[in-house]
């Protein structure tokens, strides 16, 4: 009788893509101009806390973006992007958890 293992999806670290984060902070830049009016984008800073592509499942990432109005926090799944009600700590600790899984 023989064991049977799940394969484990294939994953791929994407932080180092560019072309990748700037469609990502461009996108959520666009959905917080229709949230919020902020005075310019000079200073403004996005990091990423992670960015993965996984075999059948799609993007994984987790950022923030800070403008003169603040920091913003952003979670894209799949096809989709979303902004987050979370605060400094808590994405520290999901990006700690996530990259602790996923490395």
């Amino acid at each position: 009788m023989g064991l049977f293992f799940k394969k484990k999806a294939k994953e791929k670290n994407e932080i180092g893509n560019k072309q990748l984060k700037e469609t990502l902070a461009n996108t959520a830049l666009q959905m917080l101009k229709e949230e919020i009016e902020y005075d310019e984008l000079l200073g403004t800073r996005c990091e990423f806390g992670y960015l993965f592509v996984i075999d059948g499942h799609g993007l994984e990432a987790l950022f923030k973006i800070t403008t003169d109005k603040g920091t913003f926090y952003f979670a894209a799944q799949q096809n989709s992007l979303m902004r987050l009600s979370i605060d400094e700590a808590y994405f520290e600790e999901a990006t700690r958890v996530f990259l602790s899984l996923h490395q």
